[in-house]
């Protein structure tokens, strides 16, 4: 059966999500490049672009490198902002990700990077970050400490992946959703922004962490 809006109004949202998953893992693109990326949330995260206007965008996992790819052209559009993209390896980024200027490719292990990424940024930078790595528990968390540092007043530290077990049968569990509670527990200085959930259908469950 297809499904389309006016076919599907009774649908329940947990099969929309399969078929949004499926939609999304294996035939959505960016200017041509895979990209793993629910679209509703690359909405959001222009909108907390335009506004922050962050001077370095860190990216951890990349994979092909759309999204990579479209927050670079976020930042041309805006006129200022680098990408730090990071992963254990960068073999299947594409040619358009990787000959942009504002992208700057660093393969390995995100937190043992940390120091290297830290020569790419300025004191006074702000700074966004989106963890789009692993998704298990142990590395989210890790990512999170070792990152935080990085985020100012008013800025993002975007978790990806939350809905692994909580919304779509699929991922590590415990995964990112357990990781951020578990950071925002022992982490007074940042909250929960759920208002960036107001698609409803968001992949970032608890997602949104904003520094207070």
């Amino acid at each position: 059966m297809a499904f389309y809006i006016e076919n599907s109004i009774d649908v329940p949202l947990a099969k929309v999500l399969d078929v949004m998953q499926d939609r999304i893992v294996f035939r959505t693109s960016y200017f041509g490049v895979p990209t793993l990326k629910n679209p509703l949330d690359f909405w959001v995260y222009q909108e907390i672009i335009f506004a922050a206007k962050p001077n370095v965008i860190v990216e951890i996992g990349n994979r092909f490198g759309g999204s990579t790819l479209a927050l670079a052209h976020l930042c041309d559009l805006i006129g200022d902002g680098n990408i730090i993209a990071i992963d254990i390896s960068h073999d299947d980024i594409y040619p358009q990700a990787r000959s942009h200027p504002r992208i700057t490719l660093l393969e390995g292990d995100a937190c043992s990077l940390v120091e290297d990424v830290r020569k790419l940024i300025s004191i006074n930078d702000r700074v966004m970050i989106i963890e789009d790595s692993s998704h298990t528990y142990e590395n989210t968390l890790n990512v999170l400490n070792a990152y935080c540092g990085f985020i100012k007043s008013g800025d993002y530290f975007i978790v990806e992946d939350g809905i692994c077990h909580h919304g779509l049968d699929v991922g590590p569990n415990p995964g990112p959703y357990e990781a951020i509670e578990h950071f925002i527990d022992q982490n007074s200085e940042f909250e929960i922004d759920r208002e960036k959930e107001s698609f409803i259908v968001t992949w970032n469950p608890k997602g949104f962490l904003r520094r207070k």
